[in-house]
């Protein structure tokens, strides 16, 4: 059974989320080959769990496709994670508004969809 539109919506958050950890670790592993690593193992962890963060974006965002639970709360946490880290970078001076704008709102929408998607989950389940 497939979940509502919002879910759908949450979803492709979650994945547009986890292409854009992709893109960043791509990113920083031309970094790497240029050269541009303070410490080389370090670099390689970044890079690593930042796979691995895109890799979990990408499971939530098929579980919360298909109507999952774990899906949305994973989800849930990721965007709570993104909102606090563009919070904090509030504190920065220059303040990085596109970091800001771009971590913070998708991480904003992705939390309203998610939870808008579990209370119309709920109220399905209650009329069935």
């Amino acid at each position: 059974m497939r979940a509502p539109g919002l879910a759908a919506a949450a979803a492709a958050v979650l994945a547009l989320e986890g292409a854009a950890l992709v893109v960043f670790a791509i990113i920083e592993l031309v970094g790497l080959g240029a050269g541009d690593a303070a410490s080389l193992p370090t670099a390689i962890a970044l890079i690593v769990l930042t796979l691995i963060g895109a890799g979990a974006l990408f499971a939530f965002a098929f579980g919360a496709r298909i109507g999952r639970s774990w899906a949305r709360s994973g989800g849930v946490v990721f965007q709570v994670l993104a909102v606090a880290l563009a919070l904090a970078s509030l504190t920065l001076q220059p303040i990085p508004w596109a970091f800001t704008v771009g971590v913070g709102a998708p991480g904003i929408i992705g939390f309203v969809l998610l939870i808008s998607s579990a209370r119309r989950e709920s109220e399905r389940a209650e009329a069935d």
